[in-house]
């Protein structure tokens, strides 16, 4: 779905007239959930996914309509489009008639290939979108606004506010709120959130796993090992980065935060203690070890002689994965990638 933002942008940049649907507003069952979204372009082509079959069919056609409009429009769906769930979806005009829509879909591509986070608000009211004004906003987690609410003050302070609860829900949420002169007005915001780094330590028979099926759900994987022969990224394609460093204080070379999740597989036992050891003293917000519980137990001892306490090893996933009665390395790497989109999304 992060390809679409993108796409937008070029869209704009070569004065493509375009319409994004997004799903705002979903009860009961669907194919798709809130947020999920579809490009419609002035010559048919579709980027993204609202469900398919009798809704997308209606979305597509309502959008072919207005892809000329400066005005948005809001969908609800029968019930019997989307197996019988009640679907709402919201239907914005991309143009480029406003450069500012220019600037603010920069910086969420930016966010999303560099990193960082922040809210997008748009205004789903369509009678706040004539005069052809764009009522929307780009909110970084840096304080910076791309964008304009205007005569909303209310959001305007709300929502910087908010951003950490919105960033932790992790899909959008339509929000009410008051402009200047009281009347109310709905708001879309959507969290835009880089995808989580995942830095794997050990460059062998389980990261080569590991990596590719990660990299497919969403992680950017940045794989370390201390043999030249291992760490080469032909044997990584699907990594962000490959590198070849010794791991005695290898973690002061990332800048590891709450948003990053680490791997621990190395070629040995006491290289997998001395990554730990420094991976405990960051912030990261998931820190996974592979091996049995007895080489866990040794690692823990050894590492609580130097201060570390039960607490410090509350916060590491080991052995490493759900227990699927895992054997091979293939079989290792789905437990482990599964345990880390259970970790990312909060369940």
């Amino acid at each position: 779905m992060k390809e679409i933002y993108s796409i937008i942008l070029d869209s704009l940049k070569t004065n493509r007239p375009s319409v994004l649907a997004t799903i705002i507003r979903q009860k009961g069952t669907s194919p798709r959930g809130v947020g999920a979204k579809m490009l419609v372009m002035e010559d048919g082509a579709l980027t993204g996914s609202i469900g398919g079959g009798a809704l997308e069919k209606t979305v597509v056609e309502a959008a072919s309509g207005m892809l000329r409009s400066s005005l948005p429009l809001c969908l609800m769906n029968d019930p019997e489009m989307s197996c019988g769930g009640d679907v709402e979806v919201f239907l914005e005009p991309i143009q480029n008639d406003n450069n500012i829509c220019i600037h603010i879909y920069k910086e969420i591509t930016d966010i999303i290939k560099r990193g960082g986070s922040g809210a997008l608000a748009t205004v789903i009211d369509a009678h706040q979108w004539q005069g052809g004004r764009i009522p929307k906003a780009l909110f970084k987690s840096d304080g910076e606004v791309t964008g304009v609410l205007p005569n909303m003050e209310e959001a305007g302070k709300n929502i910087p506010g908010g951003m950490p609860s919105f960033l932790k829900m992790g899909r959008p949420e339509v929000i009410t709120w008051k402009d200047a002169d009281g009347n109310e007005f709905n708001v879309l915001i959507e969290p835009i959130i880089s995808d989580p780094v995942l830095y794997i330590f050990g460059a062998g028979h389980v990261s080569s796993q590991v990596v590719p099926l990660a990299s497919r759900v969403g992680f950017k994987a940045m794989v370390i090992d201390d043999r030249p022969e291992f760490s080469d990224p032909l044997n990584f394609p699907d990594a962000e980065k490959v590198f070849n460093y010794p791991y005695d204080d290898i973690i002061k070379r990332f800048p590891i935060d709450k948003s990053s999740f680490i791997v621990i597989a190395t070629r040995s036992h006491s290289c997998d203690e001395m990554v730990l050891g420094q991976a405990l003293l960051t912030e990261a917000g998931y820190i996974g070890m592979i091996g049995s519980r007895r080489k866990i137990s040794t690692i823990y001892s050894n590492l609580a002689k130097d201060g570390f306490t039960n607490r410090d090893f509350d916060r590491v996933h080991s052995p490493i994965g759900i227990d699927i009665g895992a054997e091979t390395p293939e079989e290792i790497a789905l437990s482990i990638v599964s345990e880390l989109v259970k970790a990312r999304t909060g369940k």
